[in-house]
């Protein structure tokens, strides 16, 4: 019953082995993974094995050695020898899963652009570059090559070349390569120093402009090759930009320094950079009229709060509208008043038609001064709108206002002065001469004529012929060059936390060679990655093996077969059966069973020769199910009840566990304590505090367990409500119970509860609590991972990768917090775990010890004062 504690804090003891009288453990004390001893007698620990380059990985203890790998390579170590040998393995195994093998690319297509004159599509799948016809003809792989990642395809406005990127030289650079596919590629940059996202070709076909992760934007003359840097930004990466129809002006957006993006004009002739709007507004993605007359944009300038009907608080949704600029001052609004007038015919001296038919060569004019004040709103709702494509003097766009199920693909007529619906959840692009639209909708594309009413997709692309030839051993080597770079460009420390990250490349490479599938791959790309000693470094998906799922159907309760051979509930699992993530089936209206009665048949086979009854259940989760069930071990006087069984009880279990917490605080404190439990701080963690919150605002203190906390980003909101303070005690004539303001707020103490689970925004929501010195917090160290991350960049085979790019540091000082140490608590208490399974949470008492101790000093709201009396 004693104790004993045989490390130290200072390295990673893990995975202890007991044998004889001595525990055996693997430790990180030279860096290394390596195996070590401790002898309980002596109390002596012993290094038992010196490997310098690759970490002990998987030990398992027998009766007289312990094997283990290291390197790729099995070890066993001899307990009475004290050495470990290396040993020779080898499996008949003809590596199926790691030969070439011919893939549909289609199924991994990650861009798409369309030719000038529509009659084709440019597709980036599979790390490959493919041309396919609008309705007939030949598909084209390019590129063809599985050891490199070609990527974001975009056709020459003139249709002679298609630009992409590719790392085939080992950097991401710029290449170009003729349409057809009938010269080689050509490269235009090199000694690339940093990961670039998408191209723009300027309209007349000489320039392509691009942005990449160190926030510049930058294009390059196609003949000469000189790189003209246009942007940099101070304080994000430059995503949204546009050329003028005269190729002579720049459109792009950016942040100023109050976080505010606006919009910028970069004159090619004169490398002047123009602001076109202000910073007291959002201004994005803008967009040149064909006629370069305009420039179009999205600008949050609509203020029309909702309300919560949570407390008195409120939010902004659906703030933008499209706008336009007009470039020169002679440039009329499109939306200005109209007045009738005959129009008169001019002829030139040839005695035709002057100004009819498009104008071949447009130069846009752009008069700088006061252009600021020359903006105009489209008659349109407050939405949320992206993706401004302009042709035939009209402007298309996806919408979508909040609380719509689905995106709508729109167009607004400037000639007509109207707005129209064509389609859902279509994503598009206007081909160069403006007559044709290429159109995605899931996972099939199509190019229509420019549409002006609904469309409906009828002759889509064929993408059956795009199949290509994958040799996975170049792949996966790709594959890993690659995560290694973006680590490199990304991670949010440039000297990768002093790691050599060149020698950490050299190290793992050989192993990328004995791959034999993606799960090897990843394995080997988490090792490397692990180097950094970084939360958040995430590796996962690819070409993988599909397995299917088998779910066997749950029925929301524990059982025990007793002598009658037949099954008896020992326990039912509450739930919310109105919510359907928390149904317990048997708890459901119409079942009407208890603890204690049993079941007999499962779709009228009987459970008698049924050991365990989740084999009668395989294949049965949302399936209908006929039980047979009594209260009695016996046929007679049963009935049967049809349930619906679920695939995951977790979400039961957990509902039954804060439940019970409830529960035992409640009784523990009288009533006079509330207790939430945050599973995470993403949306499900937020409506768990939301609905436990404002209805224990009654209770005079709160206990918040942050234990188990899985991350996300609302932990300010939560901190903003339970730091509040009351400002003014309220009453009302014959209401018996005064208020405050704000209202909804806990006036008493708090107590934080946190554990080496409390993860991410888990670890700085206790962190916030401990600053503003909101409470007590009670538990263990929390888990120390709070570099934050965002969404993968593009892999050839659909795989992802984070990585940590976002990193916080002390307001008071130059010091990181938090992160590889996670957050200390004031009182240090850790669950025994025999306790702990037999239901004894000594955590949770020791909150509830304390809070009870604080609430000693509490006080009430005053008494309501003696009325005033107005007569003196």
């Amino acid at each position: 019953k004693e104790t004993i504690k045989i490390t130290d804090n200072n390295a990673q003891d893990i995975i202890p082995m007991w044998h004889g009288n001595k525990i055996y453990f693997v430790s990180d004390r030279d860096r290394t993974m390596n195996l070590f001893s401790y002898d309980l007698e002596s109390k002596e620990t012993k290094k038992l094995t010196d490997f310098k380059k690759y970490d002990i990985k998987f030990p398992s203890i027998g009766k007289d050695a312990i094997v283990f790998e290291n390197g790729g390579f099995i070890y066993r170590y001899d307990l009475a020898s004290e050495k470990a040998v290396k040993l020779d393995i080898y499996i008949n195994d003809d590596k199926v899963t790691g030969r070439k093998e011919w893939v549909d690319a289609s199924k991994f297509i990650n861009s798409a652009y369309v030719s000038p004159d529509g009659q084709r599509v440019a597709l980036g799948a599979r790390g490959d570059i493919f041309t396919v016809p609008a309705k007939q003809g030949v598909s084209r792989n390019l590129t063809q090559s599985s050891g490199a990642h070609d990527r974001n395809a975009v056709w020459s406005p003139d249709g002679k070349y298609i630009a992409y990127l590719s790392d085939k030289s080992g950097e991401y650079e710029l290449y170009i390569i003729a349409q057809d596919g009938a010269e080689e590629a050509i490269q235009l940059t090199d000694k690339a120093d940093t990961y670039k996202f998408k191209m723009a070709w300027s309209p007349n076909s000489k320039k392509l402009l691009w942005n990449d992760k160190k926030m510049r934007l930058r294009y390059i003359d196609i003949d000469s090759k000189k790189i003209t840097e246009v942007a940099q930004s101070k304080l994000w990466e430059i995503n949204s930009f546009d050329w003028s129809p005269d190729s002579k002006w720049i459109a792009y957006d950016d942040q100023s320094e109050n976080r505010m993006s606006q919009i910028f004009l970069y004159s090619l002739e004169s490398d002047e950079t123009y602001e076109v709007t202000d910073n007291w507004y959002n201004s994005s993605g803008p967009e040149f009229s064909e006629d370069g007359k305009y420039l179009y944009f999205v600008s949050k300038r609509s203020f029309k709060p909702i309300y919560s009907e949570t407390e008195w608080n409120h939010a902004y949704r659906d703030m933008s509208k499209i706008f336009l600029v007009t470039l020169s001052t002679e440039t009329k609004s499109p939306f200005a008043p109209e007045n009738d007038e005959v129009a008169v015919e001019k002829k030139d001296k040839n005695g035709n038609n002057e100004g009819n038919g498009k104008e071949e060569n447009v130069s846009v004019k752009v008069d700088p001064e006061g252009i600021k004040e020359r903006i105009a709103v489209f008659p349109v709702g407050a939405s949320n709108y992206w993706s401004l494509q302009a042709a035939d003097n009209k402007l298309y766009y996806n919408e979508k206002a909040y609380g719509d199920k689905k995106y709508k693909l729109k167009m607004f007529d400037l000639k007509e002065k109207e707005e129209k619906t064509l389609g859902e959840k279509m994503g598009f692009q206007i081909a160069a001469n403006g007559k044709k639209m290429l159109v995605k909708q899931g996972k099939s594309y199509a190019v229509i004529n420019l549409p002006s009413s609904e469309i409906k997709l009828k002759d889509k692309l064929e993408l059956n012929n795009m199949k290509v030839l994958v040799n996975k051993r170049k792949e996966w080597k790709q594959i890993y060059d690659e995560s290694w770079r973006q680590m490199r460009d990304f991670f949010y420390d440039p000297d990768m936390h002093g790691v050599d990250w060149d020698k950490i490349h050299e190290k793992y490479a050989p192993l990328v060679e004995h791959a034999r599938n993606r799960y090897d791959l990843n394995y080997i790309i988490g090792e490397m990655i692990g180097e950094l000693n970084v939360g958040h470094a995430y590796v996962g998906g690819g070409d993988k093996p599909d397995i299917p799922k088998v779910y066997t159907g749950l029925l929301g309760a524990e059982f025990e077969k007793d002598k009658s051979g037949y099954f008896r509930i020992t326990k039912l699992l509450k739930g919310e059966n109105w919510r359907s993530n928390y149904r317990s089936p048997l708890t459901e209206i119409g079942i009407n069973l208890q603890e204690g009665d049993y079941i007999l048949s499962v779709n009228g086979k009987s459970l008698t020769d049924v050991d365990n009854i989740y084999t009668a259940l395989l294949h049965a989760a949302e399936k209908a199910v006929e039980l047979r069930v009594n209260n009695e071990p016996d046929m007679e006087g049963s009935r049967k009840v049809i349930v619906k069984p679920i695939k995951d009880e977790s979400k039961l279990y957990y509902f039954n566990w804060v439940r019970k917490n409830i529960e035992l605080v409640n009784e523990a404190t009288d009533g006079q304590v509330g207790y939430i439990h945050v599973p995470n701080m993403i949306t499900e963690g937020l409506n768990e505090f939301v609905k436990y919150f404002y209805p224990q605002l009654n209770k005079k203190a709160l206990i918040i367990d942050d234990r188990g906390n899985g991350g996300g980003n609302v932990s300010p909101m939560l901190i903003e409500r339970l730091r509040r303070e009351v400002t003014r005690a309220n009453m009302a004539r014959n209401v018996q119970i005064p208020g405050q303001t704000p209202r909804q707020m806990m006036r008493g103490p708090k107590v934080l509860l946190v554990n080496q689970y409390s993860a991410s925004d888990g670890d700085l929501f206790p962190y916030s609590f401990k600053k503003h010195d909101m409470g007590i917090v009670i538990g263990t160290r929390t888990w120390g991972g709070v570099v934050g991350i965002r969404g993968s960049l593009p892999f050839i085979d659909g795989g992802t990768l984070h990585k940590p790019e976002f990193a916080s540091y002390s307001a008071e000082e130059p010091k990181w917090i938090i992160e590889g140490f996670g957050v200390e608590p004031d009182i240090m208490v850790e669950n025994d775990p025999a306790k702990e399974y037999a239901g004894e949470d000594q955590q949770l008492d020791k909150a509830i010890e304390v809070i009870l101790k604080q609430l000693e000093e509490y006080e009430e709201l005053p008494e309501i004062p003696d009325f005033p009396d107005k007569t003196k």
